[in-house]
């Protein structure tokens, strides 16, 4: 049984993880998690914790984890689709059926003589000219079949070959997409288009680039026995007067894929500028999705890509890639939504979106900025990259050179720096009332953030500072020797500055609770924020405040730490901010785990800790590469 994303996506929604582990474990609220025994190992003292906001749980033990379906397969060692069934059943969703599914990818072959009785010559058109030769491709070097058996053109084919009455929709995209490839050696003004716009032979074969034919009737014509298939893909469409004529003609053709490399539909570029529209893409059908794919992140995937860019054509992506940036992609001639974005979260934290320099392009990063707002959980990035006048990224890498549009990428701004640039135009930052009018514009669309998470608080603050309305918070330093602490590394002192101006940083940091010692002062103002951090209100003076008082115990060794670390103008955005806080804390976990493999409790606990460490290796390792 294939269960749809969406579905799984909605069932896990409806699922309240606390509940469902309680039913199982013996849970307490601590702070903002719920922690208990690990269910999966031994233990006396509780590590097991569950977050209901995440709907995700972790033991800090044997670094168990996962959400309710991972959880209910390993504690009753049940298969995926049992799991599913009785959550779907729990959560009152209907799951898809097998047979209902597979017939949606079939449709009904009609037989040669059917065929050729259905599809009589239409006055509208003249018919395609099958004798055309094949010119040899000097211009690409290529070989002028492609290297594809062009049999399944010939009509003839279904006569002979044809056994069943059912086709599959995946079996004829493929061989349509065959055919428009077969077809481009035929045109000289389609090789002509492709050449002027600086594609190499490589580049036209890896992206399977074709030709669709000025014939109003081609595809009837190439595959008589799918007539059915190809009106259910919406690549014939029928006239007023009841005539069948196909979508594409004399365009440049673009094979669209699937993240399995299945092709699901076509984009067609017409030769003639005079003609509108200039792109036509395939109809959404029972396989192609418009508003869940996104051109070239199969290619990019395939590629292993680490950075990736939404850009705005087909063309943009394609050269991008024959330059050397796999990670292009770009939405299939609609806009772009949360699905999109978070395809692209999906593979690294920090995505690029490049507009054009005009007032639509501005238009459209302000429409997309709302939209990616809500979708910007702690550690992920945006960048706006807004290309010069009158350039796309295809025109700019061929007039400018590569090495030139990588320096333009490298000094695109980061969210914060974007959005206080797009408010701040539009007002006089000199005035108080300018002043308040930003504020006022970025508190709506702060709102639009997720509010679990600290990017909404860095990002007010790092406005306030810029507008020069932030205070900076100067603790009145007490010299009580009755007081002594430990001296603290430097990293310890700066994670705790850090945490006291931005308590909201905190679930960055939480997992050491599990490694440092407990009378330590890290591990106490550590155990003091899980406590109060659901009620850290959101304006920053007040957060800080709200945090020095819950931490009154030890209030006179914070404010000496407060004035050496001298947090608050460290950085310059909240990325910056965020990224400082995110390195801090895998090398102190980094640090601690290794001070406490050197005293095992047991064989078991030296393992666990082995492993936890080789995991954390890992993500400081990806961490590196994700920052060059």
């Amino acid at each position: 049984m294939a269960i749809p994303q969406q579905t799984i996506d909605q069932i896990l929604d409806r699922t309240d993880l606390v509940d469902l582990i309680g039913q199982r474990v013996k849970l307490k609220k601590t702070g903002r998690t719920y922690s208990g025994c690990c269910p999966f190992h031994q233990e006396k003292s509780p590590s097991f914790h569950v977050y209901r906001d995440k709907q995700y749980y972790h033991c800090f033990g044997c670094q168990a984890n996962g959400n309710a379906i991972k959880f209910l397969m390993d504690i009753d060692n049940r298969n995926f689709i049992e799991v599913m069934k009785d959550l779907a059943g729990q959560a009152g969703i209907e799951l898809p059926k097998d047979n209902q599914d597979s017939k949606k990818l079939t449709y009904k072959k009609s037989l040669p003589q059917q065929a050729k009785a259905d599809q009589a010559p239409s006055s509208e058109a003249p018919p395609p000219n099958h004798d055309n030769p094949i010119p040899f491709y000097a211009d690409f070097d290529l070989p002028n079949d492609f290297g594809f058996d062009a049999s399944f053109a010939d009509p003839q084919f279904y006569t002979d070959e044809i056994a069943h009455q059912e086709g599959n929709l995946y079996d004829l995209l493929e061989n349509i997409a065959l055919f428009y490839q077969q077809q481009l050696p035929k045109s000289q003004t389609a090789q002509r288009y492709f050449k002027q716009r600086g594609l190499n032979a490589t580049t036209i074969q890896n992206w399977r680039l074709g030709y669709a034919p000025e014939d109003w009737q081609h595809l009837e014509h190439a595959f008589p026995a799918d007539i059915d298939g190809l009106k259910q893909l919406g690549l014939i469409r029928t006239s007023d007067t009841g005539r069948d004529f196909d979508l594409l003609r004399d365009r440049v053709i673009f094979p669209i894929r699937d993240s399995k490399g299945r092709v699901v539909g076509f984009g067609g570029r017409a030769l003639n500028d005079e003609i509108k529209p200039k792109y036509i893409n395939s109809p959404d059908s029972e396989v192609f999705h418009k508003n869940q794919l996104l051109y070239g992140l199969y290619e990019g995937t395939k590629n292993k890509a680490q950075d990736w860019f939404l850009v705005e054509g087909y063309m943009d992506v394609i050269a991008l890639q024959q330059a050397g940036i796999s990670g292009a992609v770009a939405t299939l001639g609609t806009a772009s939504n949360t699905e999109h974005l978070n395809l692209l979260f999906k593979r690294n934290h920090r995505i690029t979106i490049a507009f054009d320099g005009d007032a639509a392009g501005q238009k459209a990063a302000k429409r997309t900025l709302e939209i990616a707002l809500p979708l910007l959980n702690d550690g992920r990035e945006l960048k706006f990259f807004i290309l010069p006048n009158e350039h796309d990224p295809d025109s700019l890498i061929r007039q400018e050179g590569i090495e030139k549009f990588q320096q333009l990428w490298q000094q695109a701004p980061l969210l914060s720096d974007f959005l206080f640039a797009l408010l701040t135009q539009q007002h006089d930052v000199s005035t108080p009332e300018g002043k308040s009018q930003v504020m006022g514009e970025l508190r709506n669309l702060t709102q639009l953030l997720p509010q679990q998470g600290s990017y909404r608080y860095l990002l007010s603050q790092a406005f306030r500072e810029k507008l020069g309305l932030g205070k900076r918070f100067t603790p009145q330093i007490s010299h009580d020797a009755s007081l002594s602490f430990n001296i603290r590394t430097r990293d310890e002192d700066f994670v705790i500055g850090l945490l006291v101006y931005y308590p909201y940083l905190y679930p960055q940091f939480e997992k050491l609770r599990a490694y440092i010692h407990t009378d330590e002062l890290l591990a106490e103002v550590l155990t003091t924020l899980d406590q109060i951090f659901e009620q850290l209100p959101e304006d920053q003076e007040r957060a800080i405040y709200y945090a020095l008082g819950a931490c009154y115990n030890f209030r006179d060794t914070l404010a000496d730490i407060l004035q050496r670390t001298e947090i608050l103008y460290t950085f310059e955005t909240p990325e910056k901010t965020f990224s400082a806080a995110k390195e801090h804390a895998l090398s102190l976990e980094e640090k601690h785990l290794k001070l406490k493999m050197k005293n095992p409790q047991s064989l078991q606990e030296s393992v666990n800790l082995r492993m936890q460490l080789n995991e954390l290796t890992k993500k400081i390792s990806l961490k590196l590469v994700s920052s060059t």
